[in-house]
């Protein structure tokens, strides 16, 4: 080994040091952004994780909402923090969709951040009005398609995990249906209800009820394996549809650059918190299926997932 050579070496180490060393104890509490408003799904995913992880990690989570632009104004706090452990974030879907539909965005999603956890998948249920006469998805995509350019589907907004599933839903089908975006999921369902819409993909928090006391009919699910509230319910990728899914998820992020040892930490701290008794059971309400995936496949699935959202905008021509 060459002086220099032992030099870069040493100087490595010297600066990995303080690293490791708050992995192991954390001295201040730790921002966790959630780039969306308070009371929202990643909002009650950030404060229902921050406490078990907080107990794991020996040091307070704070939970900071930094809404706006799609959730990238949060994502740009944290891209632009030191990757010391002391910011992390949990994101949507958003996260591999806005670089494809915000311009001028002052970071790079693909390279400004470390992928530490998926944490949850959120199953979408495409519902229809009871008044529409197709009891299962072939025979609504056959009644559909007699109908072309007539009919028009509600969704969550422009660029939402429902609208990117109505768009793949409708590439595969071949159907030619207008869309028509409302200002989140929950404001889409009275107009589909009284059937001034054809269909919404719903989240189960917000769909799964409807369903159950008989207002909509749920004709499939956005994953590929049938869902536990709904095992009558096949998947859309049964009916015709291979392959087809298109769930809205949640994953847990920190900036580019953290070091192993605080990968890891946070790592086994969110596994803490998806095993704990009342984290389980509050996401087992919002429907939500937890994940847990470690890093090294968390990382493949988001750029595989980057992939694919940027080939669905692009073919539906989808703008914010």
């Amino acid at each position: 080994m060459t002086i220099a050579t032992t030099r870069r070496a040493l100087l490595g180490a010297a600066l990995a040091a303080p690293a490791i060393a708050r992995a192991q104890g954390f001295t201040r509490p730790i921002r966790f952004i959630a780039p969306y408003s308070p009371g929202g799904g990643i909002d009650t995913t950030a404060r229902l994780l921050a406490g078990p992880m907080a107990q794991k990690l020996g040091q307070t989570m704070v939970v900071e909402n930094r809404a706006g632009a799609g959730g990238s104004l949060g994502a740009a706090e944290v891209a632009r923090s030191a990757p010391d452990g002391y910011t992390v974030m949990v994101d949507a879907l958003a996260h591999t969709v806005n670089p494809f539909v915000i311009r001028n965005l002052p970071f790079d999603y693909a390279t400004a951040f470390t992928p530490i956890s998926q944490v949850v998948v959120l199953p979408q249920i495409l519902v229809v009005p009871n008044s529409t006469p197709a009891r299962t998805l072939p025979e609504f995509v056959a009644w559909a398609k007699t109908r072309p350019g007539t009919l028009s589907f509600g969704s969550s907004g422009n660029a939402t995990a429902s609208h990117l599933a109505s768009a793949l839903f409708l590439n595969r089908a071949g159907l030619d249906i207008t869309h028509v975006p409302y200002r989140g999921g929950t404001a889409a369902l009275p107009d589909l209800i009284a059937g001034t819409t054809a269909f919404v993909f719903a989240t189960v928090s917000s769909g799964l009820q409807l369903v159950r006391d008989g207002q909509v009919r749920a004709l499939g699910v956005t994953t590929l394996a049938r869902i536990p509230p709904l095992p009558d319910v096949p998947t859309i990728a049964e009916q015709g549809f291979p392959g087809y899914e298109l769930n809205e998820w949640n994953g847990f992020y920190a900036p580019a650059g953290l070091p192993a040892p605080l990968v890891s930490a946070y790592y086994d701290a969110l596994k803490f918190a998806l095993a704990d008794a009342t984290v389980k059971a509050r996401l087992e309400t919002l429907g939500a299926i937890p994940v847990g995936s470690d890093p090294a496949s968390f990382a493949a699935y988001v750029r595989e997932q980057r992939a694919l959202m940027g080939r669905l905008v692009r073919e539906a021509q989808i703008e914010i």
